[in-house]
């Protein structure tokens, strides 16, 4: 996977302003010092209970990736755990345990005003979602969701919810339509409609966020927002899987990001749109599992896209044309032997004009293997017409947006001038009312492996 000055290069050039780590890892969040990008850490599960039993424990894991970061970093919520409930549990009785002793340690020092926290759930835990008004949360689980409501109500969090109409497709043994799994238009007769409240529903993200609301309703809490803090389409599949498609993926998520950006809101809440992270920003082909589990990725590891969005009267979420404004570069943690071999070859049977890496000429300078590969390798991948496999070179190249032409030196594929950042909107609605949890903290609006995962976040401000 790409190194973390890579990955915030390409957040930076892609215009994300908000990210979700699966950890607190001390390198990526260096590295994401002073570029304004608003960061979620997570509490990974494997320190759940640690955590969970000692307000000692807990403080610590705020001062070591927490205050050491702040106000360089700009970390904005923690996630104290992941859908522990659900894949862990027996951490269950302590969860709310961590999540107040996480807050204690911020509120000591004098951060949780600008740094919220909540637990991500599994969408899994509502229980007879349709119509979504007869929704419940599963009540083995009212020990822990009570307490819990008590606190997201008391700090202004939210609840955080992993939404994933491609699973609910899945399991549904056809009852479900892809079309309503996609946001695609439906005609009047086939929507779904709640026949208690005679709200209409036009797609699974919708009526799931609305049976959380009614689920929380329930219990009697009507004030916490909710934030979905997974949502996505994989873009390939095994024999099993024949909806895991580019189209689909593509489909998906281009619709996702225009049904936040147009203030639709759900039925029960028309106009505050759900602040929404999208999973994931790469893909993972190391992941057990089905072939889908590697494939939720917009990008691929070395930076190229899985796809480009289809944003049209959207507003624009990644560089105006992704696939054209790409450049192959030298990765910054390349061994410079192998460099050197590769620029011998680049400029060898490559076949590259190199000659204005001579004396004299605009590229000369810097004069260092890692500045003459990069404008070899990039020289060969443009040559190549960005054909798959033309920016590897034994795995010390990879692709990037930013243009790195400097000064007098123009690399191919470059529109003469350095590009450090490519125009792009926020993922804000412009006038929409806020669900109220992200607006508190100036959320603006993605995935390394398995510990150290970068999600995309579709914001609504107020």
């Amino acid at each position: 996977m790409p190194g973390p000055t890579e990955i915030v290069a390409l957040l930076k050039a892609q215009s994300i302003q908000h990210v979700r780590l699966y950890d607190a890892d001390q390198a990526l969040l260096l590295a994401l010092a002073n570029t304004g990008i608003r960061v979620t850490v997570s509490v990974p599960n494997d320190q759940l209970l640690g955590i969970g039993q000692s307000n000692a424990t807990a403080a610590n894991w705020v001062t070591r990736n927490v205050i050491a970061h702040v106000p360089a970093t700009n970390i904005t919520a923690i996630c104290v755990g992941s859908e522990v409930l659900t894949t862990l549990p027996n951490a269950a009785p302590i969860l709310v345990s961590a999540i107040n002793f996480i807050h204690s340690a911020l509120v000591a020092a004098n951060l949780d005003r600008q740094i919220k926290v909540s637990s991500p759930h599994s969408s899994s835990i509502i229980l007879d979602s349709f119509p979504p008004s007869q929704a419940f949360f599963n009540r083995t689980w009212n020990p822990v969701m009570v307490p819990m409501f008590k606190f997201l109500q008391s700090t202004g969090s939210c609840l955080m919810l992993n939404v994933y109409p491609y699973y609910d497709y899945q399991q549904s043994n056809g009852v479900i339509p892809l079309d309503y799994a996609l946001f695609r238009p439906l005609p009047p007769n086939k929507e779904a409609v709640d026949s208690n409240t005679l709200l209409h529903y036009t797609n699974v993200f919708d009526a799931v966020v609305d049976a959380a609301y009614f689920a929380m309703s329930d219990l009697n809490f009507t004030n916490i927002p909710i934030m979905v803090t997974e949502s996505g389409w994989p873009s390939k599949g095994d024999s099993s899987e024949p909806d895991a498609t580019v189209d689909n993926a593509n489909t998906y998520n281009s619709n996702l990001i225009r049904h936040v950006l147009n203030n639709t809101g759900t039925p029960k809440h028309p106009g505050i749109a759900v602040s929404t992270f999208i999973y994931e920003l790469y893909n993972e082909d190391l992941r057990s599992g089905p072939v889908s589990e590697k494939n939720w990725g917009l990008f691929y590891a070395n930076g190229e896209p899985v796809y480009t969005l289809h944003l049209t009267g959207a507003g624009i979420l990644f560089a105006n044309d992704t696939t054209n404004q790409t450049f192959c570069v030298t990765k910054s943690n390349a061994d410079p032997k192998m460099l050197q071999a590769a620029l011998d070859w680049a400029c060898g049977p490559g076949k590259v004009d190199c000659s204005p890496l001579l004396q004299g000429q605009p590229c000369y300078e810097p004069d260092n293997v890692v500045a003459h590969s990069t404008y070899a390798f990039n020289a060969y991948y443009q040559k190549m017409d960005k054909s798959p496999g033309s920016c590897d070179f034994k795995g010390v190249a990879t692709v990037t947006t930013t243009d790195p032409s400097h000064g007098s030196c123009i690399f191919p594929g470059s529109h003469g001038r350095k590009g450090t950042r490519t125009n792009g909107t926020s993922l804000a609605p412009s006038n929409s009312t806020s669900s109220g949890c992200l607006s508190q903290y100036h959320y603006n609006g993605g995935f390394f492996t398995s510990s150290l995962i970068l999600v995309l976040l579709l914001c609504a401000v107020v």
